[in-house]
Parts: C-alpha cells; structure tokens; sequence
C-alpha cells in the first residue's frame, strides 16, 4: 500500500520546551492510526503538524505528496486533502448546519451551491444526521454537533482525516454516537489518524497505536500492544488511563 502520511525525525518547541524530539513514523492509505499518550507527550502537537497548523523546526512531513516541510506550501491546495476534526465543533452559529457544511465547498472549491448541497446532505446521511440540515448548532446535542463538524470535513473529500481529541467534551453515550461514525468511516476505507484517549475504541479501530512519550514514539503496535505492554512506560500510562 502506498505511504500518504511520513514523519521523519520531526522537532518542534515552542520557546524552551521541546515538544517533538525527533518524530519518525508512516501511514499508509486507508490504514487508521491511533496516536495516545499522556498530556504533553506531543501527541496534539504532532497531529497540527500534519495539517501544518503548526510549523516544524526541523525533520521532514510529507502528507498525501505534500512536502509540508517546504515554505513554499500551497496551504489551500494541502487543506483539500486533508481534514481535521478538533475536540470544539467551530460551527457557525449563524448558519444552518446544511450551510456549516455547504462554506467551504462554495468558497474553496467554489462548487455551485446545488452540487455542495447535495454533497452536504450525502455527508449529514454519512453521520446520520440528515434530518437535521435545517437545524442551528444551538439547536443540537454536543455529539451531533460534533458529527456535523465531522461531516463538514468529509465534504471537502479529504484523503486524509485528522481528529485531536473528539469525545473528550463528551459524555460516555454521545462519544458512543461520534465513535460510531468513525468506525464507519475506517469500514469504508478511510485514512485516519486519530489522537484519543479512548483506549478500547483505539484497540477496536486502529491498525496502528503509537504511544508517545516526552516527545518521542515510545512503542508502536497493533491493539495487542495494549493488552501486552512491552515498556514501562506504556504500562504505567495504562495502569494510569484505564
């Protein structure tokens, strides 16, 4: 299968502190990766840089051929294969949730508004919340706002989703709800990389769980690596997290 994501020996601070101290790893197309870790082990930082929400100091990104290393990045041409999803929904209160999701399409893509209507509904049938298109974010749960936040990034057709920490403003039915829909995104086929802390949905979903720790990859693996630990460190945020 063919590599769309690579890290290599990636750094990164932010003024004194060293966030990322040499970051290696590689995600092929349509395989889901999990990324966990305690907080500040770089796991969120890591993840921006894929999107190039933040700019590495040093090291190599190349993410769906994009060299996200090189200044010269067309940033609105990286963002159409690459979508990310954060633990705030960002919906505009003003806009119906048909509209949240029809923006970016007629801005970026400047699709017309027919087509990116249609590509709104398919997506909000995607998170099964066709029935709410004509609803204003006030008017819904945290989790189906967070699952039109969701179905707005599908509607660029990225091939490529990040999501930083999705259900951790959610209460334990409504991360059900939003964990269903990306377990139905990875069945279709979907590249993801999903920072969590969700450990038995990341040993359920992902075919890769990296544990980071003090800015590096500590240990990677398969879900089995969370039931068969093999530092100490992975055992202990373990012992901690579950």
């Amino acid at each position: 299968m063919s590599t769309v994501v690579e890290l290599k020996d990636v750094h990164k601070r932010f003024g004194s502190n060293a966030v990322l101290k040499g970051v290696s790893f590689s995600i092929a197309k349509g395989q889901v990766t999990a990324i966990i870790g305690r907080s500040g082990s770089g796991k969120s930082t890591a993840l921006r840089c894929m999107d190039r929400l933040e700019v590495i100091d040093s090291g190599s990104i190349n993410v769906c051929g994009h060299a996200l290393h090189d200044p010269q990045i067309d940033l609105r041409v990286l963002r159409q294969d690459v979508g990310i999803v954060f633990q705030s929904y960002n919906l505009f209160p003003h806009l119906t949730v048909e509209e949240n999701i029809m923006l970016a399409p007629t801005v970026v893509k400047k699709m017309r508004r027919a087509d990116a209507h249609a590509i709104a509904m398919r997506t909000l049938t995607q998170v099964g919340l066709a029935d709410k298109a004509k609803s204003y974010p006030e008017q819904l749960s945290g989790g189906q706002q967070q699952r039109v936040a969701i179905a707005r990034s599908l509607a660029m057709e990225p091939k490529v989703m990040l999501f930083d920490e999705v259900t951790s403003a959610l209460d334990p039915q409504l991360t059900g709800e939003v964990l269903r829909v990306i377990e139905k995104l990875a069945a279709d086929g979907m590249t993801m990389v999903l920072v969590t802390h969700e450990m038995e949905f990341a040993s359920k979903v992902a075919d890769t769980i990296i544990f980071m720790h003090e800015g590096r990859v500590w240990e990677t693996g398969t879900g089995d690596m969370l039931r068969h630990p093999q530092t100490e460190e992975l055992q202990a945020f373990l012992a901690g997290g579950l």
